[in-house]
C-alpha cells in the first residue's frame, strides 16, 4: 500500500507556522520600541529597532511568502514569493545570531547543547534562506 505525500508546498508551509509564531510574539514583545529597553540589553536603539521590525517582519514575510507561493506556482510572482521567504529566512538567522552573541556562550559546543530553542530557530531560518519556496513536482 502506497501512502499519499501531501505536496512539498503545503508540508513546509507547516514547518513555517510555529517558526513565524515564536518570531512574531517576541518581535510584539518588543514593543513599543523604545530607547530604555535597548539600552536594558547594551544595544544601540537602531539594532533594538532592526530586531524588534525585524523580528515581526520576517515572520509575517514567512507567512505571506509561503501562501502567495502556493496559490501562484510559476512566473514573476511567485519569484517574488521565494525572494521573500529567503529573505525572511536570512532575517531570522540574522537575529537569532545576535541574540546568541549577546548570551556570550564560552563555546559552540555550549550553544548546540544547551542552547536547543535558539538553535532550533537558527535552523528554521536557515533552511528557508537557503531553500526559499518549495515547488510542486509530483
Amino acid at each position: 500500500m502506497k501512502i499519499p505525500k501531501l505536496p512539498a508546498p503545503l508540508a513546509t508551509f507547516l514547518l513555517r507556522i510555529p517558526l513565524s509564531v515564536l518570531f512574531f510574539q517576541q518581535g510584539l514583545s518588543k514593543f513599543p520600541v523604545n530607547e530604555a529597553t535597548a539600552e536594558a540589553f547594551g544595544l544601540p536603539f537602531i539594532v533594538w529597532w532592526f530586531v524588534a521590525y525585524g523580528e515581526v517582519g520576517s515572520a509575517i514575510g514567512l507567512i505571506l511568502g509561503g501562501i502567495v507561493g502556493i496559490i501562484f506556482t510559476k512566473g514573476f510572482i511567485s519569484e517574488l514569493a521565494d525572494l521573500l521567504t529567503r529573505f525572511s529566512g536570512i532575517t531570522m538567522t540574522c537575529v537569532v545570531t545576535g541574540i546568541i552573541w549577546l548570551m556570550m556562550p564560552s563555546s559552540l559546543l555550549d550553544v548546540i547543547t544547551k542552547d536547543y530553542l535558539h538553535v532550533s530557530l537558527y535552523v528554521g531560518g536557515l533552511y528557508f534562506a537557503l531553500r526559499g519556496n518549495s515547488k510542486y513536482g509530483f
